[in-house]
């Protein structure tokens, strides 16, 4: 990978920003020696005692002739000759984070944590903790001692529900201009292997959103009682029928999406709080045309802990997939 670093005594022409998708231009006029010794040092090299620093930084450009042809245009639109690359490969950098949404999950947490940074693909955590009783809040911030820019919490003051918690989470991970913003359970029923999965759907295939599926080729479900798996099957049957999705597994909580998705869908208007939730998301892309794709997944019901699942729950799926359809129909979705 390559950071292209662009050194100058004059502001950089702006015009020059449009051959660079995505840049991100810094400029400090009159910068003084602090600030250089800073920059230099976060940028690994030696500023030129320039009175104007401008920099451009560009990650993933992982082919050289790319790199070489962007520096060439760059100097045609200015005059200034102190333009180089750097190469480097920081192993905290990530374009995905994987939003963990907890309630007294202490008995996974850190089990979960660590499974998701021995990953080959880096990914950044966010764990947004309803205040657990448990203290899993209080285990992550332990851990983030050891994981200082990988691991971060949202720690809020009572019980809201999954929907309020991943709303939550969502709007931190736009903030902070992450590319592919994950949903996953701290239980291991999401197999964090998978993750590597999801995200190529989404950066590699074409995606928009990708889905864990647990009934794209079958039922791939481990240690569900039958009732539970009839359940969680036919409400995805019933979700098909009212709203025309095309979805095998409309209930799933498994989830990459692209920042655009996020970016696009109006996250203030989500109103479900429990797995009408995941049902309502998928909803709202596929009324906005997204692409979504479906990757098989097996699901394993958590063996720790307890699990969430409540009568009120179902009925919010129920009744709320009809408001969903109704609200499309009126055009108020």
């Amino acid at each position: 990978m390559y950071t292209l670093i662009y050194l100058s005594e004059t502001k950089i022409l702006r015009n020059s920003l449009n051959l660079v998708s995505k840049a991100v231009l810094v400029t400090a006029i009159n910068t003084n020696e602090k600030t250089k010794r800073y920059v230099a040092q976060s940028l690994g090299s030696k500023i030129l005692g320039c009175k104007t620093v401008s920099i451009i930084t560009i990650g993933k450009i992982t082919n050289f002739l790319v790199l070489i042809i962007i520096i060439k245009l760059l100097r045609l639109c200015s005059d200034k000759k102190f333009i180089f690359a750097l190469k480097y490969d920081d192993k905290n950098m990530s374009d995905g984070i994987v939003i963990i949404p907890t309630y007294n999950e202490i008995e996974n947490i850190e089990s979960i944590i660590r499974e998701v940074f021995s990953l080959h693909k880096t990914f950044h955590i966010l764990i947004v903790d309803d205040n657990s009783p448990d203290k899993t809040a209080d285990k992550v911030f332990e851990l983030q001692t050891e994981f200082p820019d990988k691991l971060f919490l949202a720690k809020r003051a009572k019980k809201a529900g999954l929907g309020t918690a991943y709303v939550h989470g969502f709007k931190l991970a736009l903030k902070n201009n992450y590319e592919y913003i994950f949903e996953m359970d701290a239980d291991f029923s999401h197999n964090p292997n998978d993750l590597e999965k999801l995200y190529d759907a989404c950066h590699s295939n074409g995606a928009d959103l990708a889905i864990g599926s647990r009934y794209v080729t079958g039922v791939n479900v481990v240690n569900w009682p039958l009732s539970r798996v009839l359940l969680s099957y036919f409400a995805s049957v019933y979700v098909r029928m009212i709203t025309g999705m095309k979805i095998m597994d409309a209930t799933a909580g498994f989830i990459c999406y692209r920042r655009e998705v996020l970016e696009k869908i109006n996250l203030d208007k989500i109103k479900f709080i429990g797995y009408a939730f995941q049902i309502e998301m998928k909803y709202r892309a596929f009324a906005k045309n997204f692409n979504i794709q479906e990757v098989p997944v097996i699901f394993t019901d958590r063996t720790k802990g307890q699990s969430k699942m409540s009568g009120s729950i179902i009925k919010e799926a129920i009744f709320g997939v009809i408001t969903l359809r109704f609200k499309k129909f009126l055009n108020r979705l």
